[in-house]
C-alpha cells in the first residue's frame, strides 16, 4: 500500500467522526492547558514574592498533581467512549481485508494527530492564559504584580512528557481492545445489546448500608479532629456505595416498578422502564461518574467560595486582636513591665492603642472521657484516643468580670464554662484530683489567637480565684517536671486593637519584637496585619484551586453527558423505528423516550444534591478547623452553587438532547 494511505485514512476517519473527535480534542486541549497553567504557577518565582512564604506554592504544587492524576483517569475514560463508537467502522475495515496490524497502525496515526493538535494548542493557550491566572491570584491576595510573562521550558517539557505518556497508555489500551475482539464483535460495535441484568440484592443491600454509614458519619461526627479522617472514610463509602446503587440498586428499583402492574402497563412507563432495565448495566457507571463529579464540583466550589467570601471573619476569628502578646514569665512584675514597654514603643511609632485586654491563663491539653479530663501521658493511648483530644483554657473570675464587664459570682469548687466547638453538657468537670460543679454555661468569651488556633475542641473554664488557678498550675508543673517537659505552664496574654494604617502597624510590630528581645523578655507576639498575607496565600490558593478543579470537573461532566447522549441516540434509533412500526405514534414514542432520558439524566443531579445535604454537617466541622465559623454564609454559598450548577446542568441537557433527538429521528 501507498505509504501515505494510512495517514490519509487516519485523517479521513477523524473528519468522518468529527461529532466524537472534536469534543475529545477540545477536552484534551483544555486538560493540557489547565495542567500547564497549574504546573507553571507552582514553579513561578513571583508566587513566593507576592505572598512572602511558600503556603500558596505548596497548594499549587498539590493542585498540579491533582490535575495530572485526574487528566490520566478522565482521558482514559473518554477514549473508551470513542473506541466504542468506532468498533463497527474498524470491523468493516477488517472484513474488507485490512489486518489488525494495519488497523493498529491507523489507530496509532490517529492518536499521534490528536496528541499533536492537543499538545500544541493546549500549551499555546496555557502560555497565553498563564499570566491571566497569575494576575487573578495576585488580585485575590491584594498585591500588585510586574508586567511580563513567565515561560518555563522545564514546565513545557514536563507537560509534553506527561501527556505523551498518557496518550501512549491510551494507545496501548485501544490496540489491546482491537486485538481482543473478533470481526463479528467489531461489526456489532456499540450496538451489542445487554442481556437483562440480574437483580443483585446483595450489592443493593451493601450499597444501601454503605451509603447509610457514610451519611451517619457525616451527620453525627462532632469532634473536628476526628472529622478530618472520618471525612475521607465517609467520602470513600459514599463513592463506592454510589457505584453499587447505580449499578445494582437502580435495576432492583426498576424491577420492583415493573412488578407494580398499575404503574408498569402504561405506554410511557412500559417503554421507559423496559428500556432502562435493558441497558442500565452499561449506563450505571456513566451515571455514577456524573453524580460523583457533580458532588465534587458542588463541595469543592461551595467550600472554597465560602472561605474566600468569609475571609475577613476568618481572619478576625483567628486573630481576635490586632496585636496579641504571649508571655511565659513567672514574675507578674515582668508581665507589667512588658505592657509598659509595648506602650512606650506604641508612642514612639505613633500607634494608637484601644480595646486593651490582659489576663493570666492555663492552656492544658487533655483526653476527655465524659466529664473527666486526663492529662497524664502515661495513662493515654494516643493511637486510639485522637478523637477525644480537648483543650482546657483556665482563667480567673476576677479577670472574667473585668474583661466582660459582668458581676458573676462563684463559690469554691464552682466554675463557669464556654465551649467554642462542642457544647459541654455535663454538670461536673474533673481534672487531676479536683471536681468542679458547672455553675453556668457561658454564651461568649474572650478568646486569644493561640487558643483559637487549636484544632481540638476548646473549653474555656473560669475558676473562683487566683489561689485556685495557682493550685492547678502547681499540679501541671509537677506533672511536667516528672515527664521532663520543662517548668512553664501559666501564661500571660496582652492584646489590643488599633486604628493605625498597615505600614505603621508593621513598623510597630518590628520595633516591639526587637525591644522585647533586647530586654530579654520571654514573649511571643502575633500581628493580624502581618499574618494576613500568609492567610490570604492559603485561602486564596484554596479558592483558586477549588474554582480551577471545579471547572475541570464540570468539563468532565459535560463531556460524559455529551458522549452518553450520542451513544444512547444511536442505540435508540432502531428502537424508535421499531416502536413506530408496531403502531405507536411518533408523539408517543418521543414522549416515552423523553421520559426515559429525563429520568436517567437528572437522577445524578438529584443524588448529588442529597450527597451535599448529608455532607453539610461534616464539611462544616472540617471548615471550622480553618476558622470558618459562619455557617449561615456557608449555607448561602451551597444554595447558590447548587442553583448555578443546576442551571448549567439544564443547559447542557437542552443542548445535548437536541443532538440526541436528531440522531434518533435520522433514517441513516
Amino acid at each position: 500500500m501507498n505509504k501515505g494511505f494510512y495517514t490519509k485514512l487516519a485523517v479521513t476517519n477523524i473528519k468522518k467522526n468529527s461529532k466524537t473527535y472534536i469534543p475529545y480534542i477540545i477536552t484534551c486541549t483544555i486538560t493540557i492547558m489547565m495542567f500547564y497553567i497549574m504546573k507553571s504557577l507552582s514553579k513561578n518565582p513571583g508566587i513566593e514574592q507576592i505572598i512572602g512564604d511558600q503556603t500558596l506554592y505548596t497548594v499549587l504544587t498539590m493542585g498540579s498533581i491533582l490535575v495530572g492524576a485526574f487528566s490520566l483517569i478522565f482521558l482514559f475514560y473518554t477514549n473508551s467512549f470513542l473506541m466504542k463508537g468506532r468498533k463497527k467502522e474498524l470491523g468493516l475495515f477488517n472484513i474488507l481485508g485490512m489486518e489488525k496490524r494495519h488497523l493498529a497502525k491507523v489507530i496509532l496515526l490517529e492518536n499521534i494527530i490528536v496528541m499533536t493538535i492537543s499538545l500544541t494548542t493546549g500549551i499555546v493557550f496555557g502560555i497565553a492564559l498563564d499570566k491571566a491566572m497569575f494576575l487573578l491570584i495576585a488580585k485575590m491576595v491584594g498585591v500588585k504584580t510586574p508586567l511580563g510573562f513567565f515561560i518555563s521550558y522545564k514546565v513545557i517539557r514536563s507537560t509534553i512528557l506527561f501527556f505523551v505518556f498518557v496518550f501512549l497508555l491510551i494507545l496501548i489500551k485501544s490496540i489491546y481492545t482491537l486485538h481482543s475482539s473478533n470481526p463479528a464483535e467489531l461489526l456489532k460495535g456499540g450496538n451489542v445489546g445487554e442481556k437483562e441484568p440480574k437483580t443483585r440484592w446483595f450489592m443493593t443491600l451493601l450499597g444501601t448500608l454503605g451509603m447509610a454509614t457514610g451519611y451517619y458519619l457525616a451527620i453525627t461526627t462532632k469532634n473536628p479532629i476526628s472529622s478530618l479522617y472520618l471525612f475521607f472514610i465517609a467520602v470513600l463509602l459514599v463513592i463506592v456505595s454510589t457505584y453499587l446503587l447505580f449499578t445494582a440498586g437502580s435495576i432492583a428499583l426498576l424491577k420492583l416498578l415493573r412488578k407494580k402492574k398499575s404503574y408498569y402497563y402504561q405506554t410511557r412507563h412500559f417503554i421507559s422502564i423496559s428500556g432502562m432495565i435493558y441497558r442500565m448495566k452499561q449506563n450505571a457507571v456513566g451515571l455514577a461518574n456524573i453524580c460523583i463529579l457533580s458532588t465534587m464540583v458542588l463541595v469543592m466550589v461551595s467550600s472554597t467560595v465560602s472561605m474566600m467570601a468569609g475571609f475577613e471573619d476568618i481572619l478576625t476569628t483567628r486573630y481576635p486582636n490586632d496585636f496579641g502578646i504571649y508571655s511565659g514569665e513567672k514574675n507578674e512584675k515582668h508581665n507589667e513591665q512588658i505592657t509598659t514597654v509595648i506602650g512606650q514603643v506604641a508612642k514612639e511609632t505613633n500607634l494608637t492603642m484601644k480595646n486593651e485586654i490582659s489576663y493570666s491563663y492555663l492552656n492544658i491539653s487533655a483526653i476527655r472521657h465524659g466529664n473527666t479530663f486526663i492529662t497524664d501521658p502515661n495513662q493515654i493511648d494516643y493511637m486510639n484516643e485522637m478523637t477525644n483530644i480537648n483543650v482546657l483554657v483556665i482563667s480567673t473570675l476576677e479577670d472574667y468580670n473585668r474583661i466582660m464587664g459582668e458581676q458573676q459570682t462563684l463559690n469554691k469548687g464552682e466554675i463557669l464554662i464556654f465551649s467554642n466547638r462542642d457544647n459541654y453538657s455535663e454538670n461536673e468537670l474533673h481534672i487531676f484530683d479536683r471536681k468542679y460543679t458547672v455553675s453556668k454555661v457561658l454564651d461568649d468569651f474572650y478568646e486569644n489567637g493561640e487558643a483559637v488556633s487549636n484544632i481540638a475542641s476548646t473549653h474555656y473554664v473560669v475558676v473562683s480565684d487566683r489561689q485556685e488557678l495557682a493550685e492547678i498550675n502547681a499540679q501541671v508543673l509537677s506533672q511536667k517536671e516528672n515527664l521532663g517537659l520543662g517548668d512553664k505552664a501559666l501564661q500571660f496574654y496582652y492584646g489590643f486593637d488599633t486604628i493605625a494604617d498597615k505600614n505603621t502597624q508593621l513598623s510597630f510590630n518590628k520595633q516591639m519584637k526587637e525591644k522585647l528581645s533586647e530586654l530579654g523578655f520571654s514573649t511571643y507576639s502575633e500581628s493580624r496585619m502581618e499574618n494576613k498575607a500568609g492567610m490570604l496565600g492559603i485561602y486564596g490558593g484554596l479558592f483558586f484551586l477549588g474554582i480551577f478543579m471545579g471547572t475541570l470537573f464540570i468539563m468532565a461532566t459535560v463531556l460524559i453527558i455529551y458522549y452518553k447522549q450520542i451513544s444512547e441516540g444511536y442505540e435508540d434509533r432502531e428502537r424508535f423505528a421499531i416502536m413506530q412500526k408496531v403502531g405507536l405514534s411518533k408523539m408517543e414514542v418521543r414522549s416515552a423516550i423523553r421520559s426515559q432520558v429525563l429520568t436517567v439524566f437528572f437522577l445524578p443531579l438529584m443524588v448529588a444534591g442529597i450527597h451535599l445535604l448529608a455532607a453539610f454537617p461534616l464539611i462544616s466541622k472540617v471548615l471550622s478547623l480553618l476558622n470558618m465559623m459562619n455557617t449561615r454564609l456557608y449555607i448561602i454559598c451551597i444554595a447558590s452553587c447548587f442553583l448555578v450548577f443546576a442551571i448549567v446542568y439544564v443547559c447542557v441537557y437542552t443542548l445535548t438532547a437536541k443532538i440526541y433527538y436528531k440522531i434518533v429521528s435520522s433514517k441513516e
